[in-house]
């Protein structure tokens, strides 16, 4: 088996997938790239065992020799390949060792492969339904949601992203019962409604990816009840589906909520940064003081004597009212939106608030809600 292969195509295309790989004392195999050669064409697999992750790129082909496939260290192959110049670089394999012979103009290396025909083997999904979106409808997806999932691994089913797929459109759900996000979209259908839960890891990769490639692409998501996988391009990633039922999220959004406050979002995520500086380290609480065209933003910490205060204008209808909030989970969804103000919308200082970005344009495929609970304030 021989090959040439563009040193720092084949780097870019590794790294790309590298992230799902893990070390593994019982299952050693899987710490490996696994390359599948045919006539002009490269498959490199890469595994978790729960997802895996497959980029093929153009080779020139020089040998088969009757051996196809092999599995090369991922680490030691990362690191050579990072440190080399643009080069040709060819690949010989003993079909009988599986040693591994990497040589260019100025030197030659050599490692150890190993059997892949003791790789996990592909996915194979059976009764699939597909959908298709633009590239940029999944990033953004991804982007506005995936940073309120739970990291707690005893609430499994939040530690995904749920979808909903519907004629209607398409709409994307995490929450870690602190902070929620519902991100839909009108410009992603599917025929037959379905619902499932993405996992973090693999659909966290898909977003770096993506966010990689220049220009717009097409993204078709495949799903069946176990499974889901993602292709467009070169790329294809096949993940199991987050097991169990996603919490009625509906049920925790307060509906009526006659106080509204509406402010630039980035004066206001620049003062929480400041301000939230100032507040206990160990509930990030902020305090909102909320009257009629202006609110004061405030924290202290009485462990250390620090406090801090800011006044910001903003356009404020409803009752006198004060209410904390964990600065951190402010800072973090006001970060994750882009208009120029948002609405933030309250019912009462122990119920959540609502926060909606405030659109310049009227017409928008795509609608964002977030939700974060109220901190209980000392008198």
């Amino acid at each position: 088996m021989k090959f040439i292969v563009n040193s720092q195509a084949l780097y870019k295309q590794l790294q790309s997938i590298s992230g799902i790989i893990t070390n593994s004392n019982t299952v050693p195999i899987i710490s490996c790239f696994h390359f599948q050669l045919e006539e002009g064409r490269l498959t490199v697999r890469a595994t978790d065992l729960e997802t895996t992750l497959v980029v093929t790129l153009d080779v020139e082909t020089a040998s088969l020799d009757g051996l196809t496939q092999v599995a090369i260290q991922s680490k030691l192959l990362l690191d050579i390949l990072k440190s080399l110049d643009d080069v040709p670089l060819t690949f010989t394999v003993d079909e009988a060792s599986f040693a591994i012979e990497l040589s260019h103009t100025a030197g030659k290396y050599n490692l150890a492969g190993m059997d892949a025909s003791v790789f996990p083997a592909m996915p194979q999904l059976e009764e699939t339904t597909s959908v298709t979106m633009p590239a940029s409808a999944l990033v953004s997806a991804i982007n506005k949601t995936v940073f309120a999932a739970s990291s707690d691994e005893m609430r499994l089913q939040m530690t995904g992203i749920f979808c909903q797929l519907s004629p209607e459109g398409t709409t994307f759900v995490a929450t870690d019962a602190h902070k929620l996000v519902r991100y839909k979209r009108s410009d992603v259908t599917a025929d037959q409604p379905a619902d499932f839960i993405l996992p973090r890891k693999p659909i966290t990769l898909v977003k770096k990816i993506l966010e990689s490639r220049s220009g717009e692409v097409e993204v078709v998501l495949s799903y069946n009840r176990t499974n889901a996988t993602v292709a467009f391009e070169n790329v294809f990633i096949a993940c199991r589906l987050v097991d169990g039922k996603y919490p009625n999220y509906e049920a925790a959004i307060p509906k009526e909520n006659p106080n509204k406050l509406t402010i630039d979002r980035v004066s206001f995520l620049n003062t929480l940064r400041r301000v939230g500086l100032f507040a206990n380290q160990s509930t990030n609480q902020v305090r909102l003081s909320l009257s009629e065209n202006e609110i004061i933003i405030s924290a202290e910490d009485l462990e250390f004597s620090n406090n801090a205060q800011e006044k910001l204008p903003c356009d404020y209808t409803g009752d006198k009212m004060d209410i904390g909030f964990n600065s951190r989970f402010l800072i973090e969804m006001l970060s994750n939106l882009d208009t120029e103000h948002i609405l933030i919308e309250m019912s009462q200082p122990s119920r959540a608030g609502i926060i909606f970005p405030v659109s310049d344009t009227e017409e928008t495929s795509e609608n964002i809600l977030m939700l974060v609970m109220p901190v209980m304030l000392a008198n």
